[in-house]
Formats: C-alpha cells, structure tokens, sequence
C-alpha cells in the first residue's frame, strides 16, 4: 500500500470528514473509494470507446433488419 500527501481547503476537508464519519469509515477509506468511483466512470469511458471503434454500422443493420416490426408492449412504450 502507498502513502500519500494530500493537500485539501479546510472547508473540502470538513466535509469529507463529516462525510466519512456518516457513512461509518474512516477518512483514508472515504478518499479511496471516491478515487475509485471516478476512476471507474474514467476507465468505462475509454472502454467504450475502443467498443466503439470496433463496430460495425452494416453488421448492426443487418441485425436490426431481423428484429420484428410490432408495436412494443404499452409498459414499455414512452409517454
């Protein structure tokens, strides 16, 4: 495991204080796991973008093209 220096305003510092305490953790497991969240939504991000870069535009419509024309079921319909 790594040690790191972090340098936060009073008033972030507070709050992230306040928050840890709430949820029951302490302050090094708050950061962690908000480090983590955002690392997540970054690293899902590049994902699908390679995802992306492999697609097949023909492919899909083709497979579109199999799919029923019926009106979908009124629970799924937008309002």
């Amino acid at each position: 495991m790594s040690t790191l220096s972090l340098r936060l305003p009073d008033s972030l510092h507070q709050q992230v204080k306040a928050l840890a305490k709430k949820d029951g953790v302490s302050i090094n497991q708050f950061v962690s796991s908000a480090v983590a969240e955002k690392m997540t939504a970054l690293l899902t991000e590049e994902y699908l973008q390679a995802r992306q870069q492999q697609g097949n535009e023909q492919a899909f419509l083709a497979s579109m093209h199999k799919v029923a024309d019926t009106e979908p079921a009124d629970y799924d319909k937008l309002k």
